[in-house]
């Protein structure tokens, strides 16, 4: 299965792909040449299906739980300042994405969209500490049962070059749920309140609408 997101460059691909093999057959003389460049050729392809690829995550939602929004590493967790919407300390945890990770990104709980903005800007690499606010992004926030409100944001990285997200203010959403994209190598910031408990650890590997990120068990359930 396939993210919508890819099937322009999917279609694209495949047929430039085809239309390579066929003319490599009648115009490369040499056969090791050939040879290499349809195999090349078909390596493209396989690396922009990997890519767009969109595996079923069955979830059953719970707010007590804050999901991973997407695959890949958790490359910082620490207390920040977040000066465009919570105006105060939060508790971030970053998660970046290679290449070859899935990069749907997903909503990490259910509730209601109150924040949903796109912010133009440069194309740092994805781990860079300056990244979060200064590359390419979008910054969403959810207003949640338990955790009151936690925020996300889809950070461009130095190979992605857009960012698909589907959040709209007012929106009810549900954990696990399609919420975007973000093409060719990136990171996601969650920005969680100080008193959840992040049940993640530097360098962890992490599964989108699989792993938990912060729990409030046993606060108040």
């Amino acid at each position: 299965m396939f993210h919508r997101e890819g099937q322009k460059i999917i279609i694209f691909t495949f047929f430039a792909v085809i239309a390579a093999i066929i003319a490599t057959q009648y115009y490369v003389g040499v056969d090791w040449v050939r040879l290499s460049l349809q195999l090349v050729a078909l390596l493209i392809l396989i690396l922009i299906l990997q890519f767009f690829r969109n595996p079923r995550r069955l979830v059953t939602p719970n707010f007590n739980d804050i999901l991973a929004p997407v695959d890949g590493r958790v490359v910082a967790i620490e207390e920040v300042d977040e000066p465009e919407y919570f105006k105060d300390r939060r508790r971030q945890v970053s998660i970046f994405m290679s290449p070859i990770n899935v990069h749907v990104t997903r909503y990490a709980a259910s509730g209601t969209i109150t924040y949903s903005k796109y912010h133009p800007g440069k194309y740092l690499v994805a781990w860079h500490p300056k990244s979060s606010t200064e590359n390419e992004r979008t910054t969403v926030v959810i207003h949640t049962p338990k955790f009151g409100e936690i925020g996300y944001r889809q950070i461009a990285g130095a190979m992605a070059r857009r960012i698909v997200n589907y959040a709209e203010e007012g929106e009810q959403v549900t954990q696990g749920q399609d919420a975007g994209f973000i093409k060719f190598g990136s990171r996601v910031d969650l920005l969680l309140p100080l008193d959840c408990n992040v049940t993640v650890k530097l360098n962890q590997k992490v599964v989108g609408a699989k792993t938990c990120i912060a729990s409030i068990r046993g606060k108040d359930d």
